[in-house]
């Protein structure tokens, strides 16, 4: 039989079955948090900025990027020797491995550790090729290699890079004087980071 009370109240709050009904469909939508914009404070920046200078050290830098680059042309030398195979892409190893090391020794965020960075890359390679060049004409002429190294000089130096030089090296010395440039800076640690923000509304 047709009730007027009971349709009155369907559909409505005060039915318990619709309440029930409701509760299950119905879900609560988590209120999104407004997004925190964060900007850089200029006057923490600058005084970060000065205490990283106050501590940064060329000296040690220099140091830790010459033997990384003495370090890498003799890898690259005596990979070439064992394999009779040269590898361009070493040019490249060493000039990460150079930067490494000056940022990790020189601790610093001026263009003077980047140049040096790069100086030393260069060096590295050329000494590499070098190495190689006197370990295969050790093999071919069965000089010891000491002997060979001991008999160089500025003009035999010269004479042997001139002669083992080739236009693809441009590019991987290029390469390496961009690794080396690249990664000789020191970088913000994230509690650094942290430390020089603030939000944008503050």
């Amino acid at each position: 039989m047709f009730d007027p009370d009971k349709t009155a109240t369907m559909g409505s709050a005060k039915d318990p079955q619709y309440d029930e009904f409701a509760a299950q469909k119905v879900k609560k939508q988590p209120q999104a948090q407004a997004k925190t914009n964060y900007v850089i404070d200029e006057s923490k920046s600058k005084l970060l900025l000065q205490q990283i200078r106050d501590n940064q050290n060329l000296s040690m830098g220099v140091v830790g990027g010459f033997g990384a680059a003495i370090i890498g042309s003799v890898v690259w030398a005596t990979f070439t020797a064992l394999t009779m195979y040269q590898i361009g892409f070493m040019a490249v190893g060493i000039g990460f491995l150079v930067g490494l090391a000056v940022r990790k020794m020189g601790q610093g965020v001026d263009k003077v550790f980047g140049y040096s960075g790069a100086g030393l890359a260069f060096l590295g390679c050329a000494a590499g090729n070098l190495f190689t060049t006197c370990i295969i004409i050790s093999n071919q002429e069965g000089i010891p290699i000491s002997q060979i190294l001991s008999n160089l000089n500025v003009n035999a130096v010269a004479e042997l890079i001139k002669y083992t030089f080739s236009p693809i090296d441009l590019l991987f010395y290029g390469l390496a004087l961009y690794y080396g440039y690249k990664f000789s800076f020191r970088q913000l640690t994230p509690e650094e980071l942290r430390s020089i923000t603030k939000p944008a509304n503050a």
